[in-house]
């Protein structure tokens, strides 16, 4: 389990650099968004709580690539799900895939456009 903010080990990251088992980590998520559509699914979870219907429909991706890409995600704890009624919701597990997400494609949207990058 990883450290809460405020509790030992919580800044070791930031203190000592990163270990192997976070370089590792990190390296499974990148991978994990290095694919379009997923990328395009936790953009999508990052405005909010979603089913599958609702990300096909937003994706425009098909309906089982959507659920393949969940499972992958959900496999890796990126995202959550709950059932309500016959449908499954699902969520991002915490902020720091949606600043991750956010900022990676603030970042592409600048070298796309050709706007000036931030320092």
């Amino acid at each position: 389990m990883p450290a809460r903010e405020g509790s030992p080990g919580a800044n070791t990251v930031h203190q000592h650099g990163p270990g192997a088992p976070q370089l590792d980590a990190a390296a499974t998520v990148f991978a994990l968004l290095a694919d379009p559509t997923r990328l395009h699914l936790v953009w999508l979870l990052a405005r909010g709580e979603a089913d599958v219907t609702t990300l096909t429909t937003a994706s425009g991706a098909a309906r089982t690539a959507v659920s393949q890409h969940l499972a992958k995600l959900r496999l890796a704890g990126l995202v959550q799900a709950r059932k309500e009624g016959r449908h499954m919701v699902y969520a991002l597990r915490d902020g720091h895939l949606r600043r991750l997400v956010e900022g990676a494609l603030q970042h592409a949207d600048h070298q796309v456009t050709g706007a000036p990058q931030h320092v």
